[in-house]
């Protein structure tokens, strides 16, 4: 595959159109689409394209609008052959679009299609997978010769397209692709649900067990300085950001759009919260795009008793995958 120049931001398109080769990437690349916040529509008869863009405010820069991503492809059957003509419809209405065209050699299609177990959409009546293949190439020979982008992903992984597409139509930033959100807890109100890591900072000194401490927060600075400057927090953070920058880079490849990092001390209150807004603070210093937040600081009980008896000496790290 030759080397896609980025589209610059000015002239970014208002419609994505994604065609090409049945087995050659179209839902992998619809899904990159929608998690860069186009409205995607899969398998739309290119006579009703004109119409989307209507309903979508005609995609006119003074009027509310979302981008637009559509496939049109040969399971379209006889309302395929009409794109082109939409396309130039499109075109002399003055609508930006571009067309990607995605393609993978005979050998790799076969063997995709053998390996899934599904049908080729042209391969109806009887026909094998390579003179289906060769019917959808006669197809669309016309398209790829048009299209802006033609992506071979015949040695392309799933997270090469994904970057692919990122690199090319990803604005702002959303170019940096993965969106964190470190939050503070404690575990006395319910460990995390939704946390794809979970780190405990129970093991720590705790600061409630000082008066002077006791009532405020990790983000009142007696606290936070009580916490971070500490030996224990200061050696923790040196092997805690060293993890992050295993696990961050990690997860960007593999095209996670979300990730929640959840920081957690018994009463979500004093070293948690400390230490969340200090993760942060070194993965936006890492160019990530990172909201914090405190789950449980509003049931802080300050001035009361609280029982701590949960405390517990061990620290972990866990995860639950890429998704």
């Amino acid at each position: 595959m030759t080397e896609l120049e980025p589209i610059d931001v000015e002239a970014m398109p208002d419609l994505v159109v994604v065609t090409g080769m049945s087995g050659a990437g179209r839902t992998e690349a619809m899904h990159v689409f929608e998690d860069l916040g186009f409205f995607c529509v899969d398998n739309l008869p290119a006579d009703l394209i004109g119409d989307l863009v209507k309903m979508n405010g005609g995609l006119r820069s003074d009027g509310p609008h979302r981008r637009l991503a559509v496939v049109c492809d040969a399971r379209n059957g006889d309302y395929f052959g009409s794109l082109t003509d939409q396309l130039a419809k499109l075109r002399a209405q003055g609508i930006g679009f571009q067309v990607i065209f995605l393609d993978a050699d005979d050998e790799k299609l076969v063997a995709r299609y053998k390996s899934s177990r599904r049908r080729h959409p042209l391969c109806t009546d009887g026909t094998t997978i390579v003179q289906g293949i060769q019917r959808e190439r006669t197809m669309l020979m016309g398209l790829r010769d048009v299209a802006e982008h033609v992506i071979d992903t015949t040695d392309m992984l799933p997270s090469r397209l994904r970057d692919t597409i990122r690199q090319l139509f990803a604005t702002g930033d959303e170019r940096r692709g993965l969106a964190v959100t470190v939050y503070s807890f404690g575990f006395k109100h319910g460990a995390p649900l939704d946390a794809d890591v979970v780190m405990d900072v129970r093991f720590l000194p705790n600061p409630y067990y000082d008066p002077e401490l006791r009532e405020l927060t990790g983000l009142d600075a007696p606290v936070r300085d009580y916490v971070m400057l500490r030996d224990e927090t200061i050696e923790f953070k040196k092997r805690w950001h060293s993890l992050l920058d295993v696990l961050m880079p990690g997860y960007v490849a593999e095209g996670k759009q979300q990730l929640a990092i959840g920081v957690g001390c018994t009463g979500g209150q004093h070293r948690s919260v400390a230490l969340a807004e200090s993760t942060g603070d070194y993965l936006k210093s890492k160019g990530y795009r990172v909201s914090v937040a405190h789950r449980d600081l509003a049931l802080a009980e300050r001035g009361k008793p609280v029982d701590y008896s949960t405390e517990t000496p061990d620290v972990h790290a866990s995860g639950d995958g890429l998704a």
